[in-house]
């Protein structure tokens, strides 16, 4: 049996959005993170800034998959392609991180490798996720009826 359902405008556009936002969020919690470690080290526990950056990140990344997958199969084209650009920016930046990061720590050096890290990753992820969720909210979004079927 075929029943239709309607997709709000509104809906497909913060679909769109969404991945955008939260590793917006993400990142510049990070980053937030990073700076307010290093306010509070002391030189006995110069680890801190490290320890307190990462677990946004990580939770955002575990976190991710789940919205990614939940949204790679919308109907409208449009809310995939921005959702599209948002992961391969985020997964791009964050594995970029994992390859690139270590040398670059190594070649600048303890706070100021570590800073320059996260700095390639906010400039990657943040100026085109925050104009991509502003992108989005400019179009015009229509309703959307679609058929599912249902099993009884």
């Amino acid at each position: 049996m075929k029943v239709k359902r309607v997709i709000s405008a509104s809906s497909s556009r913060f679909s769109a959005q969404l991945f955008n936002i939260c590793s917006v969020a993400a990142i510049t919690a990070g980053i937030s993170a990073l700076l307010l470690g290093k306010l509070l080290a002391s030189q006995k526990i110069g680890f801190l800034p490290l320890v307190l950056s990462f677990p946004p990140l990580m939770i955002w990344l575990a976190f991710s998959i789940f919205v990614y997958a939940s949204i790679a199969h919308h109907p409208n084209e449009r809310t995939r392609h921005f959702h599209r650009w948002a992961g391969y920016r985020f997964y791009g930046a964050t594995g970029a991180m994992v390859v690139f990061g270590q040398p670059i720590y190594e070649l600048l050096g303890g706070w100021s490798g570590l800073m320059a890290v996260w700095v390639l990753v906010f400039l990657v992820v943040v100026p085109w996720g925050l104009y991509d969720i502003w992108k989005a909210a400019g179009e015009t979004w229509q309703d959307m009826s679609i058929e599912v079927d249902i099993h009884e």
